[in-house]
C-alpha cells in the first residue's frame, strides 16, 4: 500500500501505523506537529491551504520514487485547515524489510512533501498578527485567499 492523502481530519499516528503492514522488520514513521513559537513569535495555531488535485498527483510521483529504496509500504497524510499547537500536521510512515530502507525512505518521503507539493501554511500568533509562512513552491508564491481567517 503507497498512499498519501490530504484531511482537515485529526490525524491519529497509532491508528494510521496499523494501517501499515505488521509483516515487516523495520517500520519508521515522522510526526510534524505544530509548534508553539516559529522565529520568535508566539505561535497560536496555523491554516494550511492546498492545492489538492496537484498534490494528490505529485504525491503519487513521489510514491512511485520511494520504491527505489526497495520498502514494503508508504503512507502519508497532510492536514489542511485549521490546526491547534500541539496538533500532528504530517504524518509519514513506511515499512521494509530492513532499517536502513525505512529510514531513508521516510526522510526521502517528507523532504519531497515539503518540497513539492503545493501546501500552504498561515500561521497566527498570540499578538494577534499572522503571516505566510514559506509559501514558495518552485517559481509561484501563494497570496492570501479571499474568504480565509486573516
Amino acid at each position: 500500500m503507497f498512499t498519501f492523502n490530504l484531511t482537515k481530519t485529526e490525524i491519529n499516528p497509532q491508528d494510521t501505523k496499523r494501517t501499515l503492514s505488521a509483516e515487516t522488520g523495520a517500520f519508521v514513521s515522522f510526526e510534524g506537529i505544530v509548534r508553539n513559537k516559529n522565529e520568535g513569535k508566539d505561535v497560536t495555531g496555523l491554516y494550511y491551504e492546498a492545492f489538492a488535485e496537484l498534490c494528490q498527483s505529485e504525491a503519487e510521483k513521489i510514491l512511485t520514487e520511494l520504491k527505489q529504496f526497495k520498502i514494503i509500504n508508504a503512507v502519508g497524510i497532510h492536514r489542511t485547515g485549521e490546526l491547534k499547537v500541539g496538533d500532528v500536521a504530517v504524518w509519514v510512515g513506511v515499512t521494509a524489510a530492513h532499517r536502513d530502507q525505512a529510514f531513508l525512505a521516510c526522510r526521502y518521503f517528507i523532504d519531497e512533501i515539503k518540497k513539492r507539493l503545493p501546501i500552504w501554511k498561515k500561521e497566527f500568533y498570540k499578538n494577534g498578527d499572522s503571516g505566510w509562512v514559506n509559501c514558495t513552491h518552485g517559481t509561484h508564491q501563494h497570496d492570501a485567499t479571499p474568504g480565509l481567517r486573516k
